[in-house]
């Protein structure tokens, strides 16, 4: 493997490269890009043992030691085979890749997916476009972390270039979240951008922030972040808890609401800012506060070892965290034609193309970069108003006509609950209710069949449940409205005894309900 030794003084002459523009070698730009992928690689094998263990809670004791081949679990991880498949796009369709060229790849691809970026490939398979296949529309989990975990690609190639940024998270975004879960992808991305000439944790996060609109529940939670981070700056743990207690609630993910669970974009964004405030430049420390934070604890020590990974270069991560990187850097990663070795290459030619079509230069060795001051988007936001209740298809308020059979499972936190599923055409569900939105939850199945579903006695839609490539799947919206007048309503769900598709069967299924009041 071709590792760049690179000299740790490393040039970077802002005043030679004239006002609005900084200076850096061709060496130095390998070495940041080369530690932001090795830093992902880490962080993600380091936290994999604990990902959703410690939910609403502090990640106490001793976590799995370190050895350096736990790097290789990164191979598998859809934090860094999602990204690549993104980072793909560009190369294949250039700097200028739609939300139609992000969504046709999506759309079409083979792997495993979950919340939100499973809501946005369902709906593009059933012809909605990706420019709207996050939205809340057709995307329940318009919120949910997806796109933060998988905009690593686009900070990576935009050193300093903030605009730039946003414009690609805004095209790519779009095809699995909405708001605040776009937002969470900026973030990242910019904080990604800022690390490369940026030595201080505490700025790096401050610059991510500038992306994003102001009156974001995103921007608002990071704010706090770096206030409670000021009065506290030895105490993670305590600025922990005042996160807690203020932002971990709410969760309108059809599988967190009312749980512990949250993989809320900004929640989860908050704990990457731990990290890296706490962290002190520090690999192990950065990424370990990231881990114990908990929930998506994988996910979030990706992203802080990303983006140190820029700030220290790879050069710069101690040998212990990076030392079996090269014996993997010629594998590929699950589902993509990428390796570490051609991940970086690959990178580095779409940084070095955006530099110069943004008004910078690359002469020989030497790279100037026009840098881009931060414009934050229009503000855009779901806000659903707040889950108040789970409704048990047990629940008086339910009515059941036709042949529906009752089995038992659990929730994603352990909690028992009856699962009723019909097939037959005719079979219906109705469900009396006061509040303003409600979720049905139901499983995706390989036997999934369709229902026309009624609210306040008019055909809302037509809807599936067939699980397309993904197995069975409970805990999915499978229907869901907002919006309605604060007061009493009633959901008709008539199944139609028809397959969707490719399906083997007719089933409908449904968990529970949740319930939405402002």
């Amino acid at each position: 493997m071709r590792m760049i030794a690179v000299c740790l003084s490393f040039v970077l002459v802002a005043a030679a490269a004239g006002p609005g523009t900084r200076e850096l070698s061709r060496a130095e730009l390998r070495d940041r890009i080369e530690g932001a992928w090795a830093g992902q690689m880490i962080g993600v094998s380091y936290g994999a043992p604990t990902e959703f263990k410690a939910q609403g809670k502090i990640l106490e004791g001793d976590l799995p030691a370190w050895t350096p081949g736990r790097v290789s679990n990164s191979l598998g991880q859809d934090d860094l085979y999602v990204d690549m498949t993104f980072a793909k796009v560009l190369d294949d369709k250039g700097l200028g890749a739609t939300s139609a060229d992000f969504g046709a790849m999506f759309r079409d691809s083979k792997y495993s997916l979950w919340h939100a970026n499973l809501e946005g490939r369902r709906a593009m398979k059933r012809g909605v476009p990706g420019s709207l296949s996050g939205s809340p529309k057709y995307n329940a989990h318009a919120n949910d972390i997806d796109f933060q975990i998988e905009a690593d690609f686009i900070g990576v190639m935009t050193p300093g270039l903030f605009r730039s940024s946003n414009e690609i998270a805004l095209r790519a975004g779009r095809v699995m979240n909405h708001g605040d879960g776009i937002y969470g992808g900026m973030f990242v991305s910019c904080m990604y951008a800022a690390a490369f000439f940026e030595k201080d944790s505490r700025k790096v996060v401050e610059a991510g922030l500038a992306c994003i609109p102001k009156k974001s529940p995103y921007a608002m939670l990071i704010t706090d972040v770096l206030g409670w981070h000021k009065q506290n700056p030895s105490d993670w743990k305590k600025t922990w808890q005042l996160l807690h207690d203020k932002w971990d609630k709410d969760d309108v993910c059809p599988v967190g609401a009312l749980t512990d669970y949250n993989i809320d974009a900004k929640l989860n964004g908050g704990f990457i800012a731990l990290g890296l405030l706490y962290g002190d430049r520090d690999f192990f420390k950065t990424i370990d506060i990231a881990t114990r934070a908990g929930q998506d604890s994988d996910c979030n020590p990706a992203s802080a070892g990303g983006i140190l990974g820029v700030m220290l270069g790879y050069q710069g991560i101690p040998d212990q965290w990076k030392g079996g990187i090269p014996a993997i850097a010629d594998q590929k990663y699950r589902f993509t034609d990428f390796s570490f070795r051609t991940i970086v290459d690959s990178t580095e030619k779409r940084a070095l193309a955006l530099i110069q079509k943004t008004g910078g230069r690359v002469e020989g060795d030497k790279i100037a970069v026009k840098l881009q001051s931060a414009r934050a988007p229009k503000l855009e936001i779901w806000a659903p108003g707040r889950p108040v209740e789970r409704i048990a298809t047990g629940d008086a308020r339910w009515t059941w006509k036709g042949a529906w059979k009752e089995s038992q499972d659990k929730r994603r936190d352990g909690v028992p609950r009856g699962v009723k599923t019909a097939s037959e055409k005719g079979a219906e569900a109705m469900l009396s209710f006061e509040g303003t939105g409600l979720m049905i939850s139901g499983g995706y199945l390989p036997t999934g069949g369709t229902a026309d579903v009624y609210l306040d006695g008019k055909l809302n839609r037509k809807i599936d449940v067939f699980s397309d490539s993904d197995g069975a799947r409970g805990g999915n919206a499978i229907w869901h409205t907002w919006g309605l007048k604060n007061g009493k309503h009633t959901v008709r769900l008539v199944v139609r005894g028809e397959p969707f598709g490719d399906s083997k069967g007719t089933n409908i299924s449904i968990d529970d309900a949740i319930l939405f009041r402002p």
